[in-house]
C-alpha cells in the first residue's frame, strides 16, 4: 500500500454514498464562510443545526457537507474519501468497515475492533484524507471510534450540539437559515427556465425566513408549474391563516411546516389519483432514512394503494407518483447509484407523519415493513452491504411504537434484520436490537411466549458472539428453563437449549458446568434419538470439546474418536464434516501428548484434503501446517521445518508475500528456526518479516505487536512465541 504524499505516487479511495447536490444548490458564503477554512490537516469540523429542526426544518448541513467533500475530492487535494452515516451505531461500524476494506485493510476479530483498527489506521496515516459523520445522534455511537487524522479531516454533522460536547479539538459551525441574499440567490439560480417566474422572490425569500427546506419547496413549485413568486406567495399566505397560530407541541408555525402542504398539493396534480400523498405517508414512517427506490414498487406498496381505492397500483405509474413529490421538492432521487436512493427530510417526515389517521397507522407500518422484507437484499457480500436496510428498520421502529407486534410474534422484517446484524458479525449492534425485541417480546406478549423464547435465544447468541459469554450463559439458562416449562424436558427445543448452553459455558470458561450440561445433552438425545442421529453427534463433539477445555483429555479424546466413527459412516472419509471431526480428534490428541496419534490423523487430513482439493487449495496447505505443528509439538524439528518451509512457500504462490497468511506463516517458520537452533535464520526473517508486517498490516494487529515483543524479549531467544498467533477451525488466521 503506497503512503506517499504526492499525488503521483497516492491511490485515490473512496467510500460510503455521498449525497447528491440539490438543484440550485449555493455554498452559503455568508451563513458557512468559516466551513472551508476550517478544512486543515488534523481538524476535526462539527456542522451544527442553529435551531431545533421542530422551529426550522432542515439547515443544509449534509448538503454543505457534501458540497465541501466533493470540492476537495475534485481539486486532488484528498486522497481518501469516505462518507458513513452516523444515525447508529450499526451504521458508523457499516461505514467504518466498508472504508477499511477500501484501504486495503483486511479486517480481524470482530466488528468493533475492525472500526477501532481503522481509526488506528487513520491517526498513523499520511494520507490527505476527509472523513464525515452525517447525522450524528448519539455519542455513544462514537465510543472508541473517534475519528482523528494528522494529515485527514473530519466531518460531522448533527443536530444538537450536545452529542460533541466534551470532544477537545472540534471546531463547532452553527448552520441555520439562509441570509435573505443567499435565498434570494437560491431562488434566482432555481427559476431560470422563466425569468418572469422571479417577480416578488425577494417579498418570498423574507417571507420563508430563509428556512433552507421552505426554499427548497417554494422553488420547486414555481418551476415545475406557471406560478410567480409572488403567486406564491398568496398561496403562502392562504394556507397559514388556515392554519392554527402553534403546533401541538407548542411551537410556532415553521414555513416548512405551510410549504410541504403546498407541495403535496402541487404534487397531486402532477401525478392524479391519491397515490402521492399515500406513498409520502409511508415514507414517512422511515423518519428520513434513504430508501431504496425499488422498496416503493414492490408489490407490498402495490397492493396497499390498490386496497385503498388508488387507480395506481403498478409499479410503473407508483414510480411516477415517487417522481411527482420529486419534482415538488418533497424528496430527492439520487440517482447516481443503482438501484437509485429516495431521501426524505425529517421535517417533512414528522409533518407527513401527523397528518397519517391513527386508525391507518397500522396498517401502513405493516405496509412499510412488508415492502422492505420484499426488497431486502438476497445476498450481502459484505457487512455494510445491508446497512441502510438496518437503519430503515431502526426508524421504522421508532415512528410505530409496537405495531409491528401481534399474538402471533413479531413482524418477520425485525427477525430478519437481527439475523442480518449477526450474518454482517456487528456482534455489538446486533446483541443492543436482540436485547430490544427480547425486551418488547416480554413487555407485549409475556415471558412464557415461544416467540419470547425465540427472542432470547438470538439475545443469547448473539452476546456470545459479541464476548459477553457470562450473559450468553445467563440468558441461555433462561431460555433453556423456558422450553422445559413450556415443552417439557423431554422436547427437542430444551435438548437444543441445552447443548448451547453447554456451549457457552465453555465459552465462559465453565469447562466443569459445561461438560455436566452436555453429559446429559447427549444421554437425552441417545434416548430420544439414538447415537447415530446428527443431533446427538453434534451434541458429543460439543462435550468433547468442554472435555478438552476441563483438561479431561482421555474424556475429550474417547468422545472425538466417536464422533469421527459416526461422520465417517454417515457421510464418508472424506467429508468436510469427516475431516473437521478428524482434525478435531487430532488436536486433542495432540494436547494430551499422544503424538503418534495427532500426526497419523493430521496425517490422513492432509491426504484427503490433497486428493479432494488439490495441493494448493488453502485447506490443504492449512491441513500442511497442522501437520508441522504437530511435528514441532512432537519434538521432530527436522521434519517440522521441512513442512514449515513447504507451507510458507505455498501461502505465498497462492497469495502473495504481504497478505497476513503469509505473513504468520513467516511467523511460524521464526518459530520453527528458533527450535531447531538456527538462531541466525530466525533472527534474519523475523526481523524481515516484521518489516513486511509494518508495511503491510494496519496499526496495532496482533502479529506486529507479537514479532516486536520476539524481537526486544529476550525470553523468546528461543521461541519467540508466535504461537500466540493461533489458528482456528484448522487453518483460518484467529487473533
Amino acid at each position: 500500500m503506497s503512503t506517499g504524499s504526492a499525488r503521483g505516487r497516492m491511490p485515490t479511495v473512496r467510500s460510503g454514498l455521498v449525497p447528491p447536490l440539490a438543484d440550485g444548490f449555493a455554498a452559503r458564503p455568508e451563513t458557512a464562510s468559516g466551513l472551508a477554512t476550517a478544512l486543515v490537516s488534523g481538524s476535526v469540523v462539527a456542522l451544527v443545526s442553529s435551531e431545533p429542526e421542530e422551529r426550522m426544518g432542515p439547515c443544509g448541513k449534509t448538503q454543505l457537507a457534501a458540497f465541501c467533500v466533493e470540492s476537495q475530492w475534485r481539486s486532488g487535494r484528498v486522497a481518501l474519501l469516505a462518507w458513513v452515516d452516523a444515525s447508529s451505531r450499526a451504521s458508523v461500524l457499516a461505514g467504518y468497515l466498508e472504508a477499511a476494506a477500501a484501504v486495503g485493510i483486511e479486517r480481524f476479530g470482530s466488528a468493533e475492533q475492525a472500526a477501532a483498527q481503522f481509526t488506528s489506521w487513520l491517526a498513523e496515516a499520511t494520507w490527505p484524507s476527509l472523513l464525515v459523520l452525517d447525522d450524528l445522534r448519539d455519542p455513544a455511537d462514537l465510543e472508541g471510534l473517534w475519528p482523528w487524522s494528522p494529515t485527514g479531516t473530519a466531518v460531522i454533522t448533527t443536530r444538537d450540539e450536545k452529542t460533541i460536547a466534551g470532544q477537545p479539538g472540534v471546531d463547532v459551525i452553527l448552520v441555520g437559515a439562509l441570509s435573505t441574499r443567499e435565498a434570494l440567490n437560491y431562488l434566482m439560480g432555481r427559476l431560470t427556465d422563466d425569468p418572469d417566474q422571479r417577480n416578488g422572490a425577494i417579498d418570498l425569500a423574507i417571507a420563508l425566513r430563509g428556512d433552507p427546506c421552505a426554499l427548497t419547496h417554494a422553488s420547486a413549485v414555481i418551476a415545475s408549474s406557471t406560478l410567480t413568486c409572488s403567486d406564491y406567495l398568496r398561496h403562502y399566505t392562504d394556507q397559514r391563516a388556515r392554519l392554527p397560530p402553534r403546533q401541538s407541541n407548542g411551537s410556532k408555525v415553521s414555513p416548512v411546516v405551510v410549504t410541504w402542504l403546498l407541495s403535496a398539493e402541487r404534487a397531486e396534480q402532477l401525478a392524479p389519483g391519491g397515490a402521492t400523498r399515500l406513498l409520502l405517508g409511508l415514507a414517512a414512517l422511515l423518519d428520513g432514512q434513504p430508501v431504496p427506490g425499488p422498496v416503493f414498487t414492490t408489490e407490498a406498496i402495490c397492493r396497499f394503494l390498490g386496497g385503498v381505492g388508488s387507480p395506481v397500483a403498478d409499479p410503473d405509474r407508483v414510480w411516477e407518483a415517487v417522481r411527482a413529490l420529486a419534482h415538488t421538492g418533497l424528496l430527492t432521487i439520487d440517482h447516481a447509484i443503482t438501484p437509485p436512493l429516495v431521501r426524505i427530510s425529517r421535517a417533512v417526515a414528522a409533518q407527513a407523519r401527523a397528518a397519517i389517521p391513527k386508525a391507518a397507522l397500522e396498517q401502513a407500518a405493516h405496509t412499510v415493513a412488508d415492502a422492505l422484507l420484499e426488497a431486502w437484499p438476497k445476498q450481502n457480500p459484505q457487512p455494510w452491504s445491508a446497512a441502510g436496510m438496518h437503519g430503515c428498520v431502526a426508524a421504522l421502529l421508532r415512528t410505530t411504537d409496537d405495531r409491528l407486534w401481534g399474538a402471533e410474534g413479531c413482524h418477520p422484517l425485525l427477525l430478519r434484520t437481527g439475523q442480518s446484524l449477526d450474518g454482517a458479525h456487528l456482534a455489538g449492534p446486533a446483541a443492543r436490537y436482540w436485547a430490544q425485541l427480547a425486551a418488547t417480546c416480554e413487555r407485549l406478549l409475556g415471558i412464557d411466549s415461544p416467540h419470547t423464547l425465540i427472542t432470547g435465544s438470538h439475545l443469547a447468541g448473539a452476546l456470545l458472539a459479541a464476548g459477553q459469554s457470562d450473559k450468553a450463559v445467563a440468558w441461555w439458562q433462561w431460555v433453556t428453563a423456558g422450553h422445559a416449562r413450556l415443552s417439557g424436558p423431554g422436547h427437542p427445543d430444551t435438548f437444543a437449549a441445552r447443548v448451547n448452553l453447554g456451549h457457552a459455558m465453555a465459552a465462559a470458561a465453565q469447562p466443569g458446568e459445561a461438560v455436566v450440561v452436555l453429559e446429559q445433552a447427549v444421554a437425552d438425545y441417545e434416548q430420544a434419538r439414538g447415537s447415530g442421529h446428527p443431533d446427538t453427534i453434534h451434541a458429543r463433539e460439543e462435550l468433547a470439546a468442554a472435555c478438552q477445555a476441563a483438561g479431561q483429555h482421555g474424556e475429550a479424546i474417547g468422545h472425538y474418536r466417536r464422533t469421527l466413527a459416526d461422520r465417517e459412516r454417515l457421510h464418508g472419509p472424506g467429508h468436510p464434516t469427516t475431516l473437521t471431526a478428524r482434525e478435531n480428534l487430532a488436536r486433542a490428541c495432540r494436547a494430551a501428548g499422544r503424538h503418534r496419534d495427532a500426526i497419523s490423523h493430521y496425517k490422513k487430513v492432509l491426504a484427503e484434503r490433497q486428493r479432494v482439493l488439490g495441493p494448493n487449495h488453502l485447506d490443504t496447505i492449512a491441513a500442511r501446517r497442522n501437520l508441522a505443528a504437530a511435528h514441532q509439538t512432537a519434538g521432530k524439528i527436522a521434519t517440522a521445518l521441512q513442512l514449515h518451509e513447504e507451507v510458507c512457500a505455498d501461502y505465498q504462490r497462492v497469495l502473495g508475500t504481504d497478505h497476513p497468511h503469509t505473513l504468520a506463516r513467516r511467523a511460524d517458520l521464526v518459530n520453527a528456526y528458533y527450535a531447531a537452533g538456527r538462531l541466525t535464520d530466525a533472527t534474519t526473517l523475523l526481523r524481515g518479516t516484521l518489516r513486511l508486517c509494518e508495511q503491510a498490516l494496519p496499526p496495532g494487529h496482533p502479529l506486529i505487536h507479537t514479532l516486536r515483543q520476539a524481537m526486544t524479549d529476550p525470553m523468546h531467544n528461543q521461541a519467540p512465541g508466535i504461537e500466540g498467533i493461533r489458528m482456528g477451525a484448522e487453518g483460518s488466521l484467529v487473533i
